[in-house]
């Protein structure tokens, strides 16, 4: 365990060491420049039932893993049990990654698998034009439903076509359409970690050349720098999901990657075949 806490500190060349620099670089470069309704709608998401404090302790265990993970299963498995929902939380720095990307990009239709409460959903609907249109997919309507009257404020819901469903049988149907093969310029997935590769498949016929997908919560809580045997149990499987798809993505000719430690780790896809 020793041996595992030295490698954990000693091989990374990050400056984030420290909540106080992580709140630095909130206040400086992102909330400043945060919508109203953006902010909102994230101060709503942060005191909902079980959503309190885990967004913090995702970015504590990307610093320190072996130090932290105990208190990350703690809130996990007891003060979350009623709803786990909760971590799927898009980082407000990673939020911002993703507006610059979807504007370098001029993107106009996108896809979402996996809303929550519909903070980057939001950013997004902010950040296309006034005709562009996403595609929100997400099983659980009542987290949307949190978000939605500031989207509705902020004027833009008419740009999300919110679909209650799971995300597989939607894409699917999406490619049914020959219009939609190679229609879409970006998306963004925080969903089940299962089916990142079956989405990945799908998203590499929909979103065109030079289009971007991002997929959230590619670190896993830090433990994809852990040994099986050193990772707690209630997180193995979905430790080994996510190194199972870190290695196809990074093995795709199709794509190519950046693993962005923002947030719990976003891997930035840009299709170039």
């Amino acid at each position: 365990m020793d041996n595992e806490k030295k490698e954990s500190t000693s091989f990374s060349k990050g400056l984030l060491q420290s909540e106080e620099l992580y709140q630095y670089i909130l206040g400086t470069s992102v909330y400043p420049r945060e919508s109203e309704h953006l902010k909102e709608l994230r101060d709503i998401t942060a005191t909902h039932p079980s959503s309190e404090g885990i967004k913090s302790i995702i970015r504590a265990l990307k610093i320190s893993p072996t130090m932290k993970i105990d208190l990350f299963l703690d809130l996990l498995t007891n003060g979350a049990k009623d709803n786990k929902w909760a971590v799927m939380a898009t980082a407000p720095d990673a939020g911002q990654l993703i507006a610059l990307l979807l504007k370098l990009i001029n993107a106009k239709r996108t896809i979402e698998v996996g809303v929550f409460t519909g903070y980057s959903l939001l950013l997004t609907a902010l950040t296309i034009p006034e005709d562009g249109k996403i595609v929100a997919i997400d099983m659980n309507r009542e987290a949307y439903e949190i978000g939605l009257p500031i989207i509705r404020r902020a004027g833009v819901d008419n740009k999300i076509d919110f679909i209650e469903s799971e995300a597989l049988p939607v894409l699917d149907q999406l490619l049914e359409d020959p219009g939609n093969e190679n229609g879409f310029d970006f998306a963004f997935i925080d969903a089940d970690k299962i089916n990142y590769w079956n989405y990945h498949e799908r998203l590499m016929k929909l979103v065109k050349v030079g289009g971007i997908v991002v997929y959230d919560n590619t670190l896993w809580g830090g433990t994809v720098a852990l040994s099986e045997q050193s990772t707690p149990e209630a997180m193995r499987e979905g430790r080994q999901r996510t190194l199972d798809v870190n290695k196809l993505l990074a093995a795709d000719s199709r794509v190519q990657i950046s693993l962005a430690p923002l947030g719990d780790g976003i891997t930035i896809c840009r299709r170039i075949l």
